[in-house]
């Protein structure tokens, strides 16, 4: 395979989060609308000057992007729908990154937003998939937790991994939300609470699972004399990759797509991956964090116990990892869960972070993972960010 075409020119800025809460009765497109309004604020111009919108969701239905372009007066050059999950965040910025550098349109909002009324949950696993409506759901297992226990399962008994070590994850990430104010998770997480709390489909107990809620993440892409012009601070796209339903012929799921493109992922940023400051996994559970750990060069292959005993994740340790605590504590607010760790990753990159920052931050690695089937994850992707 050819190595792809550089992002060079290709910047990130106006990071903005519109606060978590549990359960709201607002639809979605009300959480788009306050996302584009924190945008424009950020970037101090009229949202009517964005020429490009990309709309993350799995609840705007029956409107999709197109549809949002005259509930919120824009006329753009650029539109895209991507309601793929946790890999939402990734394909979003790689597909924007490439419209502005061919210059089909200027400046992009990129948008990640889901509500949750309280019955809204249960209706989406109902419909999530035809995979979910005739393999899951009618045999009482609806939800991710038991196809992702039948993966955790399999790659725990595989790598080694042990329910101590992927409640060191879970712990540091409620550490490092303990300093987020907009995590939903306000009280500390003990190893000893991890692994005493109650089973839910073993090997996943209560804090591998992350809070479902309302909320919104956005970022906007533009090119880095556009953010100049604007005075606004902002992180370069140094390298990016995408795969879906990597590895078909796997009885299991041990690997993500990442592996296939890997290589490509360091070779385009031009450094190796121990050179990062801090990482963002996509969390949808800690031992889905291990596994990238090792997909993504951070260890090897069935080193990801060894990796994880020797490395502090908070946020003045020696890797910190989902600096805002992630889903598992900040909250999984549908398909800005995608978005969660490249916001972060823009605050911290611009020393925008307040009391999580991390001193010293340059480089972060950001990876998304989403689009559970029966057995397995379909979507992998993670790019490379960079310190203006």
């Amino acid at each position: 395979m050819d190595t792809p075409r550089g992002y060079d020119g290709v910047v990130l800025a106006v990071p903005v989060t519109v606060p978590y809460v549990r359960h709201s009765t607002d639809s979605t497109q009300w959480w788009v609308g306050r996302a584009l309004s924190g945008l424009a604020a950020g970037a101090g111009v009229s949202h009517r000057e964005f020429d490009g919108l990309s709309i993350a969701s799995f609840s705007l239905a029956p409107d999709n992007t197109i549809g949002l372009t005259q509930h919120f007066g824009l006329s753009p050059r650029f539109i895209d729908f991507v309601p793929l999950g946790g890999v939402a965040g990734v394909v979003a910025l790689r597909r924007a990154a490439r419209a502005v550098q061919a210059g089909d349109a200027d400046i992009i909002a990129c948008i990640g937003a889901d509500t949750n009324a309280p019955q809204s949950f249960r209706q989406s696993l109902e419909n999530f998939s035809r995979f979910s409506q005739d393999a899951v759901y009618p045999y009482g297992a609806g939800g991710p937790n038991v196809s992702f226990a039948l993966i955790a399962q399999a790659y725990m008994a595989a790598s080694g991994l042990s329910r101590a070590d992927t409640g060191r994850i879970a712990v540091a990430q409620r550490a490092n939300a303990l300093k987020n104010p907009h995590a939903l998770m306000k009280k500390p997480l003990s190893l000893d609470q991890y692994l005493n709390s109650r089973p839910i489909a073993p090997p996943i107990h209560l804090f591998d699972c992350v809070m479902p809620c309302a909320g919104a993440e956005a970022f906007l892409v533009m090119r880095e004399e556009t953010a100049k012009a604007q005075g606004l601070p902002f992180v370069r796209l140094t390298a990016a990759i995408e795969r879906h339903n990597g590895f078909p012929a796997d009885p299991v799921m041990l690997r993500g797509g990442w592996v296939r493109d890997v290589d490509t992922l360091w070779g385009m940023a031009g450094v190796e991956p121990g050179t990062v400051d801090l990482v963002q996994t996509y969390d949808d559970y800690p031992f889905i964090s291990a596994m990238q750990f090792e997909d993504l060069g951070l260890c090897p292959k069935g080193g990801a116990a060894e990796f994880i005993a020797g490395h502090d994740f908070t946020t003045t340790g020696s890797l910190p990892h989902n600096t805002s605590g992630g889903q598992l504590s900040a909250g999984q607010a549908g398909c800005a869960g995608g978005h969660l760790g490249l916001v972060e990753t823009l605050r911290q990159l611009t020393g925008a972070a307040g009391e999580r920052q991390v001193e010293g931050a340059r480089r972060a690695l950001v990876s998304g993972f989403g689009m559970i089937n029966f057995d397995r994850g379909l979507g992998s992707g993670a790019v490379v960010l960079e310190a203006a």
